[in-house]
């Protein structure tokens, strides 16, 4: 399996979560063979990871989307798992930061490198699994923009990069020389572990007195968006930068910016109305 899903280029990310939700799910049912498995038995195993230790929507579409990949490409059956079995999706607007929340969030990290990806984050909506992997070369100055190298689905793309970052990045260099990739682990020439990057993170948002709110990775990607649609841009440009493959997906953000909040007008308001 693992090898099939990297012939078809999935990313390594996606590899090693689908083949843990295969093998959790082949330790549940260890009684049986794969190929007695049912629809039944992995619609019943959903339902047991829900009610017993309180899953989300996307754990289960992972582990409906491994077991269809697995019981398509490598154990052919009669049925077909996925659509049939994700949970109905839930609407929730994800948290974002203020512009004065990220301030003092870079002017409290101490760290230069933390500080450097906190300001990378933020500055061009890049998701983790993108930054972990960014290059020098991936920079250009002369376009300010930033190459993202086989993004989610295997697309690349560029977004801009904010003139504010490059003197971080160039004091950033300077002192940790990266060989291969901009953000390196222990290993010169590997890069940072994802793991490594979410506790930056977190240490930051802490030095800020911000842990409370459980912000992320992907909160500052999130608060890049809002920030770009309040300040003007148009939502089709921002679907670009962020790599989105649908027009709905962008559509979130509308939610969430201020601007367009604050210039609503309530229809009692216009009617004059006074009790």
């Amino acid at each position: 399996m693992a090898s099939f899903l990297e012939a078809k280029a999935y990313s390594p990310m996606t590899v090693r979560n689908y083949m843990a939700e295969i093998r959790y799910i082949f330790a549940y049912y260890n009684h049986l063979n794969p190929e007695q498995l049912t629809q039944e038995h992995i619609a019943s195993y959903i339902n047991y990871i829900k009610k017993e230790h309180g899953v989300g929507r996307d754990k289960c579409r992972m582990t409906a989307q491994s077991c269809s990949f697995f019981f398509k490409h490598i154990l052919p059956s009669p049925y077909v798992v996925p659509h049939a079995l994700y949970p109905r999706k839930e609407f929730r607007l994800p948290d974002i930061l203020t512009q004065e929340q990220v301030g003092q969030v870079l002017a409290s990290t101490s760290n230069l490198k933390h500080r450097a990806i906190i300001a990378l984050f933020y500055g061009t909506g890049i998701r983790l699994s993108e930054l972990r992997f960014l290059e020098m070369k991936h920079i250009s100055r002369a376009d300010m923009q930033l190459k993202v190298v086989a993004g989610k689905g295997s697309r690349d793309r560029f977004t801009i990069l904010p003139a504010a970052v490059l003197p971080l990045l160039e004091a950033y260099y300077k002192v940790y020389r990266p060989k291969q990739f901009l953000f390196e682990g222990q290993t010169p020439g590997k890069a940072m572990n994802d793991r490594s990057i979410q506790h930056a993170i977190r240490m930051a948002m802490k030095q800020a007195g911000l842990e409370q709110h459980a912000f992320s990775a992907h909160t500052l990607r999130h608060s890049f968006a809002t920030h770009l649609l309040d300040a003007g841009t148009d939502i089709h440009t921002i679907k670009q930068l962020l790599g989105h493959s649908k027009i709905e997906t962008t559509m979130i953000y509308l939610h969430l910016t201020k601007q367009r909040r604050e210039k609503l007008v309530s229809p009692l308001d216009i009617m004059g109305y006074v009790s």
